[in-house]
């Protein structure tokens, strides 16, 4: 463990790691013309297509967990880039389904491979994507993401305490406040 991470809080590194492959993503992807939130949408869209899907931009932010809005100004520009049509459902005239176009099919296509390539690399040290110990992550990971987060805004916050959380605060700011964003 890098000494970056080794007082480090648990949100903290799903925060930098979350970070790192999202940057990782968009390198490798930008030579398609995507972002990794572009990539994301098409991706996704490959996949639903796959299983016979055509989704609303509501139920494609629901499954990549993007905010509907931005969902919607990602799909304005992958439709004007030639990736994604844009329709109105003819039952529903508020929503707009999406779906590839034949080219955004061949760039989702290609961007999957190189997405896949950078997680065979990223994931190496658990063994890989078909690693026991990527799989035992993964499913870790889609234990937090199933939280209910009913967290209230509103709760009192208590400055004068001296409980662990605050000790593991102080330890993750002193460790991180000293170091530029971008260094490894």
């Amino acid at each position: 463990m890098s000494s970056t991470s080794e007082h480090a809080t648990p949100g903290f590194l799903v925060w930098r790691l979350s970070t790192k492959w999202r940057v990782a993503v968009d390198r490798a992807v930008a030579p398609l013309g995507l972002t990794h939130a572009q990539y994301s949408l098409v991706a996704s869209l490959y996949g639903m297509h796959r299983a016979g899907q055509r989704p609303s931009q509501r139920q494609l932010a629901d499954h990549t967990g993007l905010e509907p809005l931005y969902v919607s100004k990602l799909a304005r520009a992958l439709e004007a880039a030639g990736v994604v049509d844009r329709t109105r459902d003819p039952a529903d005239p508020r929503a707009i389904r999406l779906s590839l176009t034949e080219d955004g099919r061949e760039v989702a296509r290609r961007a999957i491979g190189v997405v896949q390539g950078l997680l065979e690399q990223l994931l190496e040290p658990l063994g890989g994507l078909g690693g026991e110990r990527t799989k035992a992550f993964s499913r870790e990971l889609a234990t937090l993401l199933d939280v209910s987060l009913d967290v209230s805004l509103d709760a009192p916050i208590d400055s004068t305490s001296d409980s662990p959380i605050d000790a593991s605060l102080d330890t993750h700011l002193d460790t991180h406040l000293d170091s530029h964003p971008d260094e490894e």
